[in-house]
């Protein structure tokens, strides 16, 4: 009865509500004889009250999104370093956990470059300035301080309603902003920097993300194509794929520590201009996977190619501060660029990214980021702001973490001394670690292991016998994925293939991480060291025995290059 009154006052008019009463009672009285009765209303639509048995599965709606009707462009977007690999050894983890006994105690995750997970500490001005930023009350608090609450005060004071929790501009932050202009000012020696060309990001992935967006058109042979090194952090092949463009790899030169050869960048231009229209230029510089750091002249030659073919230039410089050789230095795209003449200057379209995640900070989490644009026409400019406002604006919590990055305390400032103590403490374990998996990592025949300038991976290249190729080949996986899976499974180590980075027909590599604290390091390489030994005589037995005698690291090399040149 409750339904019929519901429906009786859904009727406006008295006379219309009596008749449409009569004639439910009536049809409710016919029916009950009849069968079931009539749902009205609503109530026809409701599948909670019929029970699961008495669903017919033939009945059952198909459904909207399938792997048929997926986005191709989807389907296509691969990224290897959250892989197979990685959830292979996330399932080892769980095992361990839940008693599961393997020849290891523990997966040792070296596939990603993420510090804190890895044991590195927080830098404590950082956390100070967000603690207070997200938590203003501790303003009081004689624990926290003048200098990280001077910050946390500026920071705020541009925040609406003073607060970290309200949206910020679409392009960050103004203090921020500014606070990165007068930042790149100074890095680059005085090079101008306009805080109106700065954007905050979720991280440089965001950034790089956004400006594809803009930059990807046309159809066919007029279809943008995208440089990108080889190898590549998988960031830029997963993006060209989602974006329906055209991925041109150039390969950088191993023989020469990774090196950025202009014969090879015109090669790989010229071979693309017949099936598409090359209009961006991609560096990672220090290299991420490869760990070079490129010369200032390298660095020329690319902003005079890419001035020549009217290329834009995407600069993504996240490890800037990550050099760790004697004779490296890091020199920022644009500095370059400015100390090439007002022509190169103020014409070649240029953007750089950087990142809180990497550096001396390693603060993934936050997702902070930001893009320096340079020479953009100014309606694009217009462009990016809109396409920017559609995700409302970056994390403000990652801002303010940037804004320490770009603006850590000063000489005269409490905070200077152990700012400064943690910071060195970081760069200076990272660039021993950077030694040692180069050292050791060239005592293995078999493996041989370029400098590691900067950035945090090694990139080393690996011999693997002609019968694990075959193996491989008949489970249909590449030689390095079979290598890197044994690896994981006998070890616990878990490393990324080359392969999902790109490389070289016939050369296989890994990539690892050199985060893990010195002890954990040092066990991980001797484990790999072994297990390649292991490797090499399992699958070649039919092949020259590899000793493991080797005592010196130039022996191992000329070892390498010896089996190196076997056919595979």
């Amino acid at each position: 009865m409750f339904r019929l009154h519901h429906i009786v006052h859904r009727s406006s008019p008295v006379l219309h509500q009596t008749k449409t009463l009569s004639s439910c009672l009536r049809q409710h009285t016919r029916l009950k004889t009849q069968g079931p009765p009539l749902q009205c209303g609503l109530k026809r639509f409701s599948t909670a009250e019929v029970p699961v048995e008495a669903r017919d599965p033939s009945r059952m709606r198909e459904r909207t999104l399938t792997m048929e009707t997926l986005n191709p462009q989807v389907k296509a977007v691969e990224y290897a370093v959250r892989g197979p690999i990685v959830i292979k050894a996330g399932d080892l983890e769980r095992g361990l956990q839940q008693g599961v006994k393997q020849p290891f105690t523990e997966v040792i995750k070296a596939n990603i470059g993420d510090a804190h997970a890895m044991g590195q500490q927080p830098i404590t001005f950082l956390r100070q300035v967000v603690a207070l930023c997200c938590f203003p009350e501790l303003m009081d608090s004689p624990s926290f301080p003048d200098d990280a609450k001077q910050r946390a005060r500026r920071i705020l004071k541009d925040c609406g309603g003073q607060s970290l929790g309200s949206y910020s501009a679409s392009q960050g932050v103004e203090c921020i902003r500014r606070d990165i202009a007068e930042h790149i000012t100074h890095r680059d020696q005085g090079v101008p920097a306009e805080w109106n060309n700065i954007y905050l990001t979720t991280g440089a992935s965001d950034g790089i993300m956004s400006i594809l967006k803009l930059l990807v058109s046309g159809q066919d042979r007029s279809r943008t194509g995208v440089m990108i090194p080889i190898p590549q952090y998988p960031l830029y092949s997963a993006a060209i794929s989602e974006l329906g463009a055209v991925q041109i790899n150039y390969y950088l030169d191993e023989a020469n520590c990774w090196a950025l050869d202009i014969e090879e960048l015109q090669r790989a231009y010229l071979t693309a201009k017949k099936h598409c229209q090359p209009r961006v230029l991609c560096i990672i510089n220090p290299g991420n996977p490869t760990g070079q750091v490129q010369s200032k002249k390298c660095i020329e030659e690319v902003l005079h190619f890419a001035y020549e073919e009217n290329l834009f230039v995407m600069a993504d410089e996240v490890y800037q501060d990550n050099v760790y050789s004697s004779d490296c230095q890091f020199h920022s795209f644009k500095k370059v660029l400015f100390d090439m003449g007002t022509e190169y200057f103020n014409n070649v379209e240029l953007v750089s990214f950087h990142s809180t995640s990497k550096g001396y900070t390693g603060e993934c989490g936050f997702r902070g980021g930001y893009m320096e644009v340079l020479n953009m026409d100014p309606q694009v400019q217009t462009q990016l702001i809109k396409l920017l406002s559609v995700r409302l604006c970056p994390p403000v919590s990652g801002q303010a973490a940037m804004n320490v990055i770009v603006n850590p305390p000063q000489v005269h400032e409490p905070s200077y001394a152990q700012f400064t103590k943690e910071k060195s403490s970081v760069l200076d374990a990272l660039a021993h670690k950077a030694r040692l998996t180069e050292q050791i990592l060239n005592s293995v025949p078999g493996i041989k292991c370029n400098p590691v300038q900067g950035a945090m991976y090694a990139f080393p290249q690996i011999f693997i016998p002609p019968r694990a190729i075959e193996e491989a080949q008949s489970l249909s996986m590449a030689p390095d994925m079979l290598y890197c899976l044994k690896l994981l499974e006998e070890t616990g180590i878990c490393v990324v293939p080359g392969s999902g980075f790109g490389q070289r027909e016939g050369t296989y590599h890994f990539r690892m991480t050199i985060l893990p604290s010195p002890e954990k390091l040092e066990v991980l390489l001797e484990k790999l060291k072994k297990f390649h030994l292991r490797f090499l005589e399992e699958y070649s037995q039919q092949e020259p025995q590899i000793s493991s005698s080797s005592s010196s690291s130039s022996s191992s090399k000329d070892h390498h290059r010896q089996i190196s040149t076997q056919p595979d």
